[in-house]
C-alpha cells in the first residue's frame, strides 16, 4: 500500500477529534473505577486487596499487551481493529453488570475491558501518526486528553448511574455509551493514495513456487493421473473398440513416465520447502538474538536502568490513588454532604492540566527533561506522605489535586526515553517500560488493598507507596547527576548506537 505525506491537517483533525472521543469513551469507567470499587466491596465483601484486582487489571492488561496491541494494528490496519476493540469494550462492560462474584469481573472487567482499551489505545495514536508529521506532537497531545476528561466525567456519571439505576444498570448504560467507538473507529480512514495504481501482485505470490505449502489435492498426484487415465481409456474404447487395446497400453507407457516425473518434482519441492523453512527459523532466531542483544545494551545504560527501576516503582506506589481516594474518604468518615466533587474527577482534571503545562515546559530549551521528571517524583512521593494526615473533605480534595497534576508527567515521559536512549532506539526502550509501567499499574491497588486489609486502616498503605515513588525518583537523580558523565568519560567507550543522557542544560 502506498501512502501519501502526512497531510498535518485535512482529514487529518477528523482522526484527532474521532481519537480523542475513542479515549474518552474506552478509558472513562477504568479510570473512574473507583467509583465502582466501593459498589463492589458491598456487593460481593470480599476483601479490598482481592477487590481491587478488578480495577488494577483494567488499567494494567493494555499496557503489559502492548506489543501484541502493535501487531493487531499493523497487521490489520487502526480501522478495523478500533471496531472491533469498540466490541470488546462494550461487551466486557455489560456482561460486567451480571458478574455473580469477582472472579467474573477478573475476566469481564479486567481482562476484556483493559485488553479492548489497549487495542484502541495503539490505534489511536497508529492512525495519528500517519496524519501528522509536523504538528504530530500537537496531535497527540489533544488525544491524550481524552483520557483525562473521560475521567473527570465518568466520575461524576457513574455516581449519579449507580444511585438512579444501580450498579447493574450503571454498567449496561455505560458499556451501551462505548458502543459509539464503533462509529469513531469506521471514521479512521486509512491514509492511502487513491491516484496510486494497484500493486501487480500481493507479497504472497512473490514468494517463489517451491515455498508454497502444497494443497491436498496437488499431493495426491496418483490420483488425479488415475482418474486422468481411466477417463481417456474410457472414451477410445467408446468409440474404437479394436484400438482400445493398443491405446490403453500406450496410455499407461506414457502417463507412468509423467508419474515417475511429477513425483520426483515434488520430492524436490519438498526437500526445497524444507529447505526454507530451516532458513527461515534460523533467521528468526537471530532477530531474537539481536533484540536480546540490544536489550542488555539498553541496560548497560544507568540512567535507562534506573528509569526502567522508576516507572515500575511510580506506578506501583503513584497509581493505586485514582483507585482509592474514594474509599479513603469514607474511611475517614467524610460524609456524603461535604462532597462538592468526586475526588476521583478532581484527579481527572488536574491530570489533563499537568499533561498540558508539563509538556509545554518540557518544549522549553532551558528546561531538562529529566530533572523536571525527577521533580514530579519527588514531589508525589511527598503528596502520598501527606494523604494519612488528611482528614477533612478540603484537604484530600487538595491532595487529589496535586497528585492528578503530578500524574500528568506522562506526557514528558516519551522526552526522557527519547533523550535517554535516542531516537534510533526508543519503539525498543518505549516498549520495555511500558510493560513494567502495566506491571505496576497492575499490582499497585492491590498491594494497598492488602495492607488495608492487614492493618486495617490507610496509613501505612501509603507510607509503603509514598517510599516506592520516592526510592525511584532519587534512584533516577543519582544516575542523572554530572558524575556519571565524568566517570563514564574516563572509562571505556559505550558499545555501537548506545547514548547516555546529558543532563547538562541546554542553554
Amino acid at each position: 500500500m502506498v501512502f501519501r505525506k502526512p497531510p498535518d491537517g485535512g482529514w487529518g483533525w477528523v482522526i484527532v477529534v474521532v481519537s480523542f472521543f475513542t479515549q474518552f469513551l474506552c478509558y472513562g469507567s477504568p479510570l473512574a473505577v473507583g467509583v465502582l470499587y466501593l459498589e463492589w466491596l458491598d456487593a460481593f465483601e470480599e476483601g479490598k486487596g482481592k477487590t481491587a484486582w478488578v480495577g488494577s487489571l483494567a488499567n494494567g492488561i493494555g499496557l503489559l499487551a502492548s506489543p501484541v496491541c502493535s501487531i493487531c494494528v499493523s497487521s490489520f490496519g487502526a480501522r478495523p481493529v478500533a471496531i472491533f476493540s469498540g466490541f470488546m469494550v462494550a461487551g466486557g462492560l455489560m456482561m460486567s453488570s451480571f458478574a455473580p462474584n469477582i472472579y467474573f469481573l477478573y475476566v469481564s472487567y479486567g481482562i476484556v475491558v483493559g485488553l479492548g482499551c489497549g487495542l484502541l489505545y495503539t490505534a489511536t495514536v497508529t492512525i495519528t501518526c500517519q496524519y501528522f508529521d509536523k504538528r504530530r506532537g500537537l496531535a497527540l497531545g489533544l488525544i491524550s486528553t481524552g483520557s483525562s476528561v473521560g475521567l473527570f466525567i465518568y466520575a461524576a456519571l457513574q455516581r449519579e448511574l449507580i444511585e438512579l439505576y444501580g450498579l447493574d444498570g450503571c454498567l449496561l448504560i455505560v458499556g451501551a455509551l462505548s458502543l459509539n467507538i464503533l462509529a469513531c473507529g469506521s471514521l479512521m480512514r486509512p491514509l492511502e493514495s487513491s491516484s496510486s495504481p494497484q500493486p501487480e501482485k500481493m507479497c504472497v505470490d512473490k514468494v517463489p513456487d517451491q515455498y508454497f505449502v502444497y494443497h491436498e489435492k496437488e499431493k495426491t498426484i496418483e490420483e488425479n493421473i488415475s482418474i486422468l487415465e481411466k477417463g481417456y481409456i474410457d472414451e477410445k474404447c467408446v468409440n474404437n473398440v479394436p484400438d482400445c487395446k493398443q491405446d490403453n497400453i500406450l496410455n499407461k507407457n506414457v502417463l507412468s513416465s509423467i508419474n515417475v516425473n511429477e513425483k520426483d518434482s515434488y520430492k524436490k519441492k519438498v526437500v526445497e520447502q524444507t529447505n526454507f523453512c530451516k532458513q527461515l527459523a534460523k533467521r528468526k532466531w537471530q532477530l531474537y538474538l539481536t533484540y536480546w542483544k540490544e536489550t542488555m545494551v539498553l541496560f548497560k545504560n544507568k540512567v535507562f536502568s534506573a528509569l526502567f527501576v522508576a516507572i515500575l516503582l511510580f506506578d506501583i506506589g503513584g497509581f493505586p490513588p485514582s483507585l482509592l481516594m474514594e474509599d479513603v474518604a469514607r474511611s475517614a468518615n467524610i460524609s456524603e454532604d461535604d462532597y462538592y466533587m468526586p475526588l476521583i474527577s478532581i484527579i481527572g482534571i488536574m491530570t489533563t492540566i499537568g499533561k498540558l503545562i508539563l509538556g509545554i515546559l518540557a518544549d522549553f530549551k532551558w528546561v531538562n527533561t529529566l530533572y523536571l521528571y525527577v521533580t514530579t517524583l519527588l514531589m508525589t512521593g511527598v503528596a502520598l506522605f501527606a494523604i494519612p494526615f488528611a482528614k477533612s473533605y478540603l484537604t484530600l480534595a487538595m491532595l487529589s489535586g496535586i497528585l492528578g497534576f503530578l500524574t500528568g508527567n506522562w506526557s514528558i515521559f516519551p522526552y526522557v526515553t527519547t533523550k535517554t536512549v535516542g531516537i534510533e532506539k526508543l519503539t525498543h526502550a518505549y516498549g520495555i517500560l511500558m510493560f513494567f509501567a502495566g506491571l505496576g499499574n497492575s499490582l499497585g491497588p492491590p498491594i494497598v488493598g492488602w495492607f488495608y486489609d492487614w492493618t486495617q486502616e490507610y496509613n501505612t498503605a501509603f507510607y509503603f507507596s509514598g517510599f516506592c515513588v520516592l526510592l525511584g525518583g532519587f534512584l533516577l537523580l543519582l544516575a542523572a547527576l554530572p558524575c556519571w558523565n565524568a566517570c563514564t568519560s574516563q572509562s571505556s567507550k559505550l558499545p555501537p548506537n548506545t547514548y547516555s543522557y546529558k543532563v547538562a542544560s541546554n542553554t
